[in-house]
């Protein structure tokens, strides 16, 4: 009687075919999962950073982002140069409380490499946001994208106003949305949105975002008021609120 040592070759081929197939279907999931869990940590990370801003602002200069009395003006070298002491705007601000920023005006003159050639940063249609031309942007140490719109200043939320669309889509809220974009130029440039409801403005309406590629991407609406930085979306809220 033979003893065999070893597998044939026909086993090896069906262990390797196995082994192929569950790759396919867990990797993609544990990509998704890791790029969601960077994605939502970042945006938190990135949030707290603008409200540190805020407050730091109203520390040594006395004016938050309610207090702002002029709008930037998209040219990159006047308004690097607006200070505090001087100029009470977004970029004032921005220019005053962070370190390691950069001032891009336009987001469109943010680049990206691709297969070495540069491309203007854009992003794909959204739900929430208007057309990227109505910004300003800034990148972060870190890399994230932060802007406001071209027309932000005295974005004040009196007291017993609550968040809601009706607010943000007012004649003080519309100026003062912006976004966060937690991967900076890098794709997919595109606005998270709910896996379960619908995406909207209505930042209380019912929604949950799963850690798809579909949907938790690297996009997250702001909107800017007194010291402070709040979620514009349904969305965005859910992604800030919960660890998972």
């Amino acid at each position: 009687m033979n003893k065999r040592f070893g597998f044939t070759l026909a086993e090896v081929l069906i262990t390797l075919g196995i082994i192929g197939v569950v790759a396919a279907m867990t990797i993609p999931t544990l990509i998704a999962n890791t790029n969601g869990a960077k994605f939502r940590s970042q945006f938190k990370k990135t949030v707290s950073t603008l409200n540190q801003a805020g407050l730091m602002s109203v520390a040594q200069y006395d004016f938050d982002y309610a207090g702002t009395t002029t709008t930037c003006t998209g040219t990159q070298a006047t308004d690097k140069a607006m200070h505090p002491d001087t100029t009470m705007s977004f970029c004032a601000i921005l220019n005053g409380t962070l370190t390691g920023q950069t001032y891009y005006g336009v987001p469109t003159n943010i680049k990206r490499n691709a297969n070495g050639s540069e491309i203007s940063y854009s992003f794909v249609s959204t739900k929430t946001l208007e057309a990227i031309a109505n910004y300003y942007a800034y990148t972060l140490a870190d890399g994230s994208i932060v802007a406001f719109h071209k027309n932000a200043k005295a974005c004040e939320l009196p007291i017993g106003t609550p968040m809601s669309k009706a607010w943000i889509e007012g004649d003080v809220g519309k100026n003062c949305v912006g976004f966060i974009d937690v991967n900076g130029a890098g794709l997919p440039n595109k606005e998270v949105t709910c896996t379960t409801g619908t995406t909207t403005k209505e930042v209380e309406k019912p929604c949950a975002v799963k850690n798809d590629a579909n949907h938790m991407t690297d996009i997250f609406p702001i909107v800017f008021h007194d010291g402070s930085v709040e979620p514009a979306s349904n969305a965005a809220k859910y992604v800030l609120t919960t660890s998972k």
